[in-house]
Formats: structure tokens, sequence, C-alpha cells
């Protein structure tokens, strides 16, 4: 791969500074992937603006020169949607990290787009006010990845994912114009026209650089009511929340652990959980302190009936923050059973949980790799985690293939291959699996609207893109 040409490096470094232009092999390593480490390959150069405008201006530098570029926060993504699959100048958004302001009253956050997500939380709590989608990383993860990818998380089961909370955005097109999408800052949120704000979010950062969000805060709840119940099977705590949801009850989280990282989990933060036990439910209700009580002992009731052998209550704040924090840290703990490890984030309907865990665990025994569990049951969004050793060819293969055959059978079974994690580079073989080839090719329009040169992020989601053609060859796996 060529280096970018020294007199372009040098109008990047006139834009941003000399030392927020990175074109070193070694310093680029870094950005060679993101959390999906299957692939990599180091981009070209990287340059870090510290606003829309310097954004904008490096974004123009490398339209006139031909150049791919490919927006990246935190690097946090799952399914390699920030690899630089074949060069290009990776624009990221760290140094633009700031909470511009709080509007209380209309119940609003203006945030820069490295802005990491607990953060706008942090600034509003004073408020009584807190921003709702809080994926397991949101203490690293920005709010400009999470617009990428429409991420979710825990709570959104209740609240929404990300798209449900973004009122508005700033964003650089891939020739170096600026546009907001949806509700401006001092405006009103009715919008006329086509909502191109809800259309490019979830679109992986083809269609442009985004600067600054408009969030919308929620209130803070009246109460929480936090529990933990304890089963003996994976099958008797999906009916359990099947049950829970068909009641009428809706939890504002409602979270799913298998035996196996109920024990990794344990070994590292020594929470208390039970090592014998098959499957555990973290159920969090929350809002008004009236009625809540009923809500509580219908749930533990249903959790009782499916043969749950106890459900624990969280007594005080602390222990709440405890067990969420064994929930949120659980890929963390995984560490310590294999040196590698690939999630995945298919969708079933709720009803189908306990036929895809069933799945899941005889494809676990047919490819002789563990696959502990832990995810959003409360929305069928399963996060199966496939251990292997990246040093043997021969577990990757597997791996690979065991991942392939989940997904799959989401699709199967009326689902999806993505919940929140996008596609990147990892799933752009399934595409053509779930969309006929008219919602590809409308997919494909939408993009070109944005970004006719196709250089903003590009080899990403669709089919026939590079990685489909060499990722074995760029990972020299044996065939």
């Amino acid at each position: 791969m060529k280096p970018v040409p020294t007199h372009v490096l040098r109008q990047l470094e006139g834009v941003v500074g000399k030392t927020n232009v990175i074109a070193q092999p070694d310093e680029l390593i870094v950005y060679e992937c993101d959390a999906y480490t299957l692939e990599r390959n180091a981009p070209q150069a990287v340059v870090l603006p510290g606003s829309t405008e310097e954004v904008a201006e490096a974004v123009r530098i490398c339209a006139h020169n031909g150049l791919p570029i490919i927006p990246r926060g935190a690097g946090t993504s799952l399914s390699g949607t920030v690899l630089a699959v074949d060069g290009g100048v990776v624009v990221a958004t760290t140094r633009m990290n700031r909470v511009l302001s709080i509007d209380p009253r209309n119940r609003r956050a203006l945030v820069e787009p490295g802005c990491v997500n607990i953060w706008v939380t942090r600034a509003a709590q004073q408020h009584r006010l807190h921003y709702a989608p809080d994926p397991s990383s949101q203490m690293a993860c920005t709010i400009g990845g999470n617009i990428a990818t429409n991420s979710g998380g825990p709570h959104t089961l209740k609240y929404g994912v990300t798209t449900n909370h973004i009122l508005g955005f700033q964003m650089v097109l891939p020739d170096g114009q600026i546009i907001w999408l949806g509700t401006e800052p001092d405006g009103g949120e009715d919008i006329f026209g086509p909502d191109l704000r809800g259309a490019a979010i979830g679109s992986e950062g083809m269609f442009g650089v985004v600067t600054q969000a408009l969030l919308r805060l929620t209130p803070i709840p009246q109460e929480y009511r936090t529990m933990l119940a304890i089963f003996e099977t994976v099958d008797d705590a999906s009916r359990a929340v099947s049950q829970i949801i068909a009641s009428g009850i809706v939890p504002a989280a409602l979270e799913m652990m298998d035996g196996i990282i109920i024990q990794a989990v344990e070994e590292r933060y020594h929470f208390g959980f039970p090592l014998d036990a098959g499957a555990i439910l973290i159920i969090e209700l929350d809002g008004l302190t009236a009625g809540l009580g009923r809500q509580t002992e219908q749930t533990i009731s249903f959790c009782l009936e499916n043969n749950a052998r106890q459900v624990r209550q969280a007594q005080t704040e602390k222990e709440r923050n405890e067990l969420w924090k064994c929930r949120k840290r659980a890929f963390g703990a995984v560490g310590k059973l294999s040196p590698n490890f690939m999630t995945h984030d298919g969708v079933v309907p709720r009803s189908k949980l306990p036929e895809m865990m069933r799945f899941i665990s005889d494809v676990s025994a047919r490819h002789g790799l563990q696959i502990p569990n832990v995810f959003h049951a409360g929305d069928g969004n399963v996060h199966p985690l496939i251990l292997y050793n990246e040093r043997d060819p021969a577990q990757i293969r597997r791996a690979i293939a065991a991942g392939h055959e989940i997904l799959r059978k989401c699709i199967q079974l009326g689902g999806s291959v993505t919940g929140e994690h996008g596609i990147g580079v990892e799933k752009i073989d399934f595409m053509a699996e779930q969309f006929t080839p008219d919602d590809l090719d409308a997919m494909h329009a939408l993009r070109n609207v944005f970004d006719p040169e196709e250089r903003c992020n590009p080899h990403k989601m669709f089919p026939g893109s590079m990685r489909c053609a060499d990722f074995v060859q760029r990972k020299q796996i044996p065939a």
C-alpha cells in the first residue's frame, strides 16, 4: 500500500496540527482494527480534528486527492465497522469529546461525537435526567459510534435504541459539505419531509462524519426494583422472559447470563453468583413508586412458576450498581477463559429463545468450542461469545463456521443477523440472505445520495465488497 503523499500530509497538518496527523507505520498499528480482531489492516494515515471546520477541511483534502475516509470513534465496535480495508485516511473524533450544553427545560444535550456515552448522563444527572441508551461499553464508547451502529444496551428494552434518542446531528459529507439533519439545537422537534436523520443513523459511517449531536434526555425514574433470578436451565429462564413480557409488564432491562458466563464473572468480581446455576436473569423495573410493588410481585411469581430456585432483590443502590457492573463487564471477564473470542448479536423472536439456545449448544459441541452466552433476553438480542485461540488456524476456521451457523439460524427463525453491532465487514455475506436484491439496491441508492463516489468507509455492508473476496487471503488461513 502506498503511503499518503508527503504534500497531502503537510496539508492535513496545516489544518489539524502536526501532532494530530499520524502516518508512521508503528503508530498506525493502533488503528488496524476495532474490537472485531479477526481481520486487520492499518490505514495510510490518521487525522485527529478538533472541530467541525477541521473535519470538513480534512475531508476536502482527502476528496481532492481521491483518498477514502474512515470515520472512527473509540474503536469499540464489534464487526469491523471502522476497518481500513483498502487503506485510506481515518478521521478519528476522539479529540471532539465535549458536552457542549445541557438544556434541562427541553430535556436536551448537545455533544460532540467523541463524547463518551456515560459522560452525558453524568452531566445531566444534577437535573434528574439521563441518557437512556446504555451499551455494555458505555464507559468507553462514544456518541458518534453509537449513531453509526444504532447502538442499544440493556435498558433499551423499555426506552428504545439510539435512534429514539437522537433529535438531530451535524455531519460532514464526503465532499466536505457541512449539513444538519433533523432537529436543530435552537429549533422545535417538528421536521417536515423525509427523515434523513433516521436514514443516516445506523449507516455505519458510510454517509459522512458526525460532528455534533442533539440528544434527547429522559427523567431519572422515581424508583428502581432490581432483581437477580436464579434458574437451573436456560430454557426455564427463557420461558420466564416470555411470560413476563406477555403479561404486559415492560421491564427497563431483562438480561440473561448462562452458566459459563456466571462462573467467569463470579471469579472476576465475586458478587455472589451461584456457580452451579444454569442461567440467571437480571431484571430491572423502574418508574413511579406507586404500582411498582405489584409489578415486582408479579415478576417474581412468573420466575418461580418457571422453576427459579431463588429471586433476590438488590437492597441498596450500591448493590444494584454492583450487579450492573458484573453484567456490563461480563465480556471482559471472558478473558479468563480464552485468549480470543468472537461476539455475535443476532436477533430472534423472544418465543424462539429456548430453541436458539439449544441450537447454540449444539453448534458448540459440533465445533469443539465453548460458546457462553450473555444477552438482552427481553428483546431477543443474543450475544453468543465464541471462544478460540487466534494462533491456531483450525480454531479460527471453526469459530467462523460456528458464527455463520448461528447467524443463519437467526434468519431462519424470523430474526436478524444484527441488533446493534452492525454489519461492518464481519456479516457482509449475510446481507444477500436476509434481504432481496431490490432491498439491497434501495440501500445502495440511498448511500449514493450521500456519497456518490463511495469513498466514505468503503468496502462495508454490501455483498461483493473486497472483504468477501479477500478475507481468507488477508488472514492467510489455509483453505
